[in-house]
């Protein structure tokens, strides 16, 4: 008689479950460090110390004109600094933007008044010499392989003699004739430089235009083709020509756009006062630089938002104005944003270490 014995199964015990073994490239962060890690959220931050700051120190803040006014002030420094910070992720910066404005507004201007013509010729014009400012200083960079620094600083000096001496041959003074008086004066003034009200406030067109910018520019760095080559020729342009990426005409168009940033200034400045002074526009580029700077645009290109240059620009409108309202001395406003540049940086330092902490 055989006995048949049947092998029972091996029960296998399931190891008891432990902690998650992750390492740091897929270890989640939390939701603080992914807001810090954004290059916009430390300067909104600053902005709204800035502005509540101003609204305990100086009253007249608090009123909706006075609001108006800054918002205005900030406009005119932010439609600038937008594609000023365009340019610095992608690793360059451009140190005739400041002068650059007031040669856009003098030669629509001398066109204009000198040969009698409709003030469209003027803008038309204008648009197409500060585009080829822009080129030049993009195909002399890209030409010459000189940094961007000498380039623009050159750029600097030959508008800034420039616009002076030429004004001085063409008008025999340094400011342009009133213009006021043009055809198609009324029209350009209603795109460049009208107002409406509000509540009762009057608010600047620009104010409008500035937050169009800033949304356009938004949507071209997050979600489109040339926006990834913004950040690409800005992280390492040689990377990035090896992947397929227009290096030369991304770096081009970029300084064409400052050049068109600086036309619509020029052409609000002009619609403004109806006259332009030859001599200024010189240290503005300073304020764009610092206003992309202290919104998160690192000098070294590759990373930037075009959100965080619209509260670099608030808050140095904020700053200009609230010292006024605050009755303080007008004198100590460079130094102020010496400090808040300094301050700015630092945060933005700290913000990115925090980030980046494991």
């Amino acid at each position: 008689m055989s006995v048949t014995q049947h092998a029972e199964p091996a029960v296998t015990t399931p190891p008891a479950p432990g902690p998650k073994e992750t390492d740091g490239r897929t270890a989640q962060r939390s939701l603080a460090l992914r807001l810090l890690g954004r290059p916009d959220v430390g300067v909104f931050l600053g902005a709204v110390a800035v502005w509540v700051f101003f609204l305990i120190t100086a009253p007249p803040v608090r009123d909706g004109g006075s609001m108006a006014n800054i918002l205005y002030q900030s406009s005119t420094i932010g439609i600038m600094a937008l594609p000023v910070a365009l340019l610095m992720i992608g690793g360059e910066f451009d140190l005739s933007s400041g002068v650059a404005v007031i040669t856009s507004a003098l030669t629509a201007s001398m066109l204009t008044y000198q040969l009698t013509m409709n003030v469209w010729v003027g803008v038309i014009a204008a648009l197409l010499v500060s585009l080829g400012v822009g080129f030049f200083n993009g195909w002399l960079l890209m030409k010459t392989g000189l940094p961007s620094f000498l380039v623009t600083l050159g750029t600097f000096l030959i508008l800034q003699g420039v616009n002076l001496a030429v004004t001085k041959i063409v008008t025999g003074n340094v400011a342009t004739d009133d213009i006021s008086d043009m055809d198609g004066f009324s029209q350009a003034k209603k795109i460049f430089a009208s107002s409406f009200e509000v509540g009762g406030v009057q608010v600047k067109i620009t104010v409008v235009w500035w937050l169009v910018f800033a949304a356009l520019a938004t949507w071209v760095l997050l979600r489109t083709r040339y926006g990834n080559w913004i950040f690409a020729v800005g992280g390492n342009k040689d990377s990035a020509r090896a992947v397929g990426v227009p290096v030369t005409f991304t770096k081009i168009s970029l300084f064409m756009l400052v050049g068109f940033g600086a036309w619509f200034v020029g052409m609000h400045q002009l619609f403004s006062f109806n006259t332009v002074q030859s001599g200024e526009g010189v240290g503005q580029e300073l304020i764009y630089i610092a206003a992309a700077v202290i919104g998160g645009c690192l000098l070294t290109g590759g990373a930037g938002s075009a959100i965080g240059p619209v509260f670099g620009a608030f808050m140095f409108g904020m700053v200009q104005q609230g010292i006024v309202y605050a009755g303080w001395n007008p004198d100590w406003f460079k130094a102020f944003l010496g400090v808040m540049l300094l301050g700015a940086t630092l945060i933005n330092l700290w913000v990115s270490r925090a980030a980046t902490r494991r």
